[in-house]
């Protein structure tokens, strides 16, 4: 028989499991923080003007201590941040700085000649010698030297150390890993756990500019007991890089290892920073009413470019992984939201209000932004400002911070520090949210922002949210959530507003909410909290829930609108403001997912759509190029999809050229065909596929001759055969 326990010895004990328990998370906290911010000792910052500040200048600022903007004024943070991670890119990091140095060893090496700033050597000359080193994968050898390298991340790791205070600030030894192969974006944060033991020098993209060979080093990291993890970052500048489905990097086909090293390393990702915004855009969202919030679309470094939105947003990133996962079993794209910076100017501008550029002497003026500079690529007009990254965790320290993002409990802002939440779960209580304690049922109940469901047993899921206004900015709009889902290879989504302000009604044909109304005086940048609320909260219940489908859902918070920055501009120079970009904005935060998914019996109950596998065993035959030639050119065809049922006709014209003309649900149903909406691209037939483009982005379709059927399969919908091609009268 077991002895009974001693009062002292049973109080360890529960105390003991307490501490380890997850009854600790209804006291999580929500801090906000900074994870991309660049100074001086970044090249590209140095080069802008950016001289004299440094990591510990970054610090000084978030705490609320004012600083110097590179063009010579004071700059103060309205309200202090809990934590940052200086992410200097690791790239020839310091190097700039120390050679215009005259103190440091630097400044004392042969190389530092062609380093140091002069009247016959300009900042932009010095910026194309080695900027251009590694473009030509060609970089410099004698500033890569481990003296160099090595110490300029010890004293990062000491100025980090200096400024953290456990409880009241924490700080992150973190850089940027900055991948740019032919000028696509495919940024990453790496930030440590713990300021020791940490490896002599950070990876950089000269190393190696492939995210799989980053992955492979921070593994190796993490076997030497050093924990570590990535954020990818401005995938809407990626030119649709940062999201693949097929090929990594390096041309290999993706597969399930491929997903878990990615997932291992990479958990988070950036939605909001100062070159724009990564969560949809119009094109991939036509649905959703604020699809069209700060976007920012070009190829870093060069003027009058485009980058392809097809895998360089987030939320399609998510839609595309539950396809992989449904058709594949894994899923690369089960990411955490934050906000950020990406500011240059070691200060970053969060207020609207208060708002003094991004980029050094690009953009350190009124008269500057206003003035429709565009410089590498970049429209300064368009840029905004910092991001800003919330995660719930029970402390303000590096290891409970750190824990957060790894489990993905994080959220995002616009810049703004407002407040969302929200927990999933198959059996809450209707009252639960006029309870006290709601939380810790949340917690009790289902699984926060961040978390998998699974087992419907035949319920729908319910979801928490809640939102709480900054305080010292607008109230609060709505609270919508976003639910994406997937059917044979084929990706969807659907907005629901949730909770909102006021007594307005859901439109009971289109369903959307009205608008809340407009405050703002534009032409004295102000605006009033008449309407909106402080803090908004609901549960909701899936309508639309197929238990045998892989799903997620966010939550995504409105403020009502404000003056953005350059209104507020506008008036300082007593101008009206510009007309290329919105006078108000609408203020936001993004919950990260809870993702749904089947369990094998509920997944066994969805009916599977053709795939190209079974087309082939049956003998289907695919056309190749004289055949396709034969079908489509001068012809139109009616072509089927066999998911959604919709039917568009396809004219292919001999000139390269096809317009689809998309036909009403009623053709299906052998009533009329009148035209919904109608498009245009160029085609070729190439290697037995027709090749065309959906805005801007490639894909491929192979026709297979089945019987006397044509049946049709594209390359981004994972093997599945969906469509059914037939010839229309002429």
């Amino acid at each position: 028989m077991r002895a009974p326990i001693g009062r002292i010895a049973l109080y360890v004990a529960v105390v003991s499991a307490l501490a380890s328990a997850p009854a600790f998370a209804q006291e999580r906290n929500a801090y906000f923080g900074q994870t991309h911010q660049h100074t001086s000792w970044s090249l590209d910052a140095y080069l802008m003007g950016n001289t004299t500040t440094g990591p510990a200048q970054a610090y000084e600022y978030s705490m609320g201590e004012t600083i110097k903007h590179p063009a010579g004024y004071n700059v103060k943070i309205k309200t202090p941040l809990d934590f940052q991670g200086v992410t200097d890119h690791s790239e020839y990091v310091g190097v700039m700085r120390l050679a215009n140095d005259p103190s440091s060893a630097i400044s004392k090496l042969p190389i530092a000649e062609k380093l140091r700033v002069t009247k016959d050597n300009p900042m932009v000359k010095v910026f194309q010698w080695m900027a251009g080193s590694l473009a030509d994968g060609k970089p410099i050898e004698s500033l890569l030297s481990p003296e160099i390298i090595e110490s300029v991340w010890q004293n990062n790791t000491k100025i980090a150390d200096k400024y953290n205070k456990p409880g009241k600030f924490t700080t992150f030894c973190s850089y940027e890993w900055t991948s740019m192969p032919q000028n696509q974006n495919m940024h990453r944060n790496v930030f440590f756990k713990s300021c020791n033991d940490l490896p002599k020098a950070p990876f950089s993209a000269i190393d190696s500019d492939h995210p799989e060979d980053l992955w492979n080093w921070m593994d190796s990291q993490r076997k030497n007991g050093t924990e570590l993890l990535a954020i990818s970052h401005n995938a809407n500048l990626s030119n649709g890089l940062m999201f693949p489905l097929e090929l990594d990097s390096k041309g290999k086909p993706i597969d399930a290892a491929w997903a878990q090293d990615r997932m291992r390393n990479e958990p988070l990702t950036e939605m909001k920073q100062v070159k724009g915004t990564s969560e949809t855009t119009p094109a991939l969202s036509p649905n959703d009413e604020f699809a069209g919030f700060e976007l920012m679309n070009y190829l870093i470094g060069l003027d009058n470019s485009f980058s392809k939105p097809n895998g360089s947003y987030i939320r399609q990133a998510f839609q595309n992984g539950l396809a992989m996962q449904d058709t594949h079993g894994y899923n690369p794209y089960k990411m955490g939201v934050v906000g950020a910076g990406d500011s240059h100017n070691t200060a970053t501008a969060y207020s609207q209000s208060d708002y003094f550029g991004d980029h050094g002497d690009i953009d350190p003026t009124p008269e500057v932004r206003l003035s429709g500079k565009v410089v590498s690529g970049m429209t300064v007009i368009e840029t905004g400002t910092s991001g800003l990254g919330g995660v719930w965790a029970e402390e303000n320290t590096r290891e409970s911070i750190f824990d957060a993002m790894q489990r993905r409990e994080v959220f995002a802002t616009s810049g703004v520090r407002l407040k969302i939440r929200m927990f999933g779960g198959f059996g809450y209580d209707k009252d639960m949210m006029s309870k006290s304690d709601w939380v810790k049922n949340a917690y009790a109940g289902g699984v926060p922002m961040g978390g998998d469901l699974t087992g419907a047993k035949g319920k729908a899921p319910t979801f928490v949210v809640w939102a709480l206004k900054d305080p010292v900015d607008g109230n609060l709009d709505r609270i919508q959530i976003i639910k994406g889902w997937t059917r044979d290879g084929q990706i969807f989504e659907k907005i629901y507003d949730v909770a909102w302000s006021g007594d307005r009604k859901l439109d009971p044909v289109t369903g959307k909410l009205p608008a809340i109304g407009n405050t703002v005086d534009i032409s004295k940048a102000t605006y009033t909290n008449d309407i909106g609320s402080v803090e908004l909260k609901a549960m909701w219940t899936d309508p639309d829930f197929d238990a045998s489908q892989n799903a997620f859902y966010y939550a995504r918070a409105l403020q009502i609108p404000t003056p953005r920055w350059s209104t507020f501009d506008a008036l300082k120079l007593g101008v009206l403001p510009p007309g290329n970009v919105p006078a108000t904005i609408q203020e936001r935060a993004w919950g990260t997912p809870i993702w749904y998914t089947p369990t094998e019996a509920e997944a066994a109950k969805a009916k599977s759509g053709l795939m190209v596998a079974d087309l082939v065993k049956n003998k289907a035959t695919a056309l190749d190029d004289a055949e396709l030639k034969e079908l489509v050119f001068g012809k139109n065809l009616r072509v089927r999809n066999n998911v959604t049922g919709l039917t568009s006709n396809v004219l292919f014209g001999m000139d390269g050229k096809r317009i689809a003309t998309e036909l009403d649900s009623e053709l299906s149903q052998g009533g009329s065909s009148n035209s919904v909406s109608s498009t245009s691209a160029a085609y070729e037939i190439k290697d037995g596929h027709i090749v065309t483009t959906i805005e801007g982005t490639p894909f491929e379709l192979t026709v297979y001759r089945s019987g006397d059927k044509y049946v049709a399969a594209r390359n981004d919908e994972f093997g599945h055969a969906n469509y059914e091609l037939v010839k229309a009268a002429n």
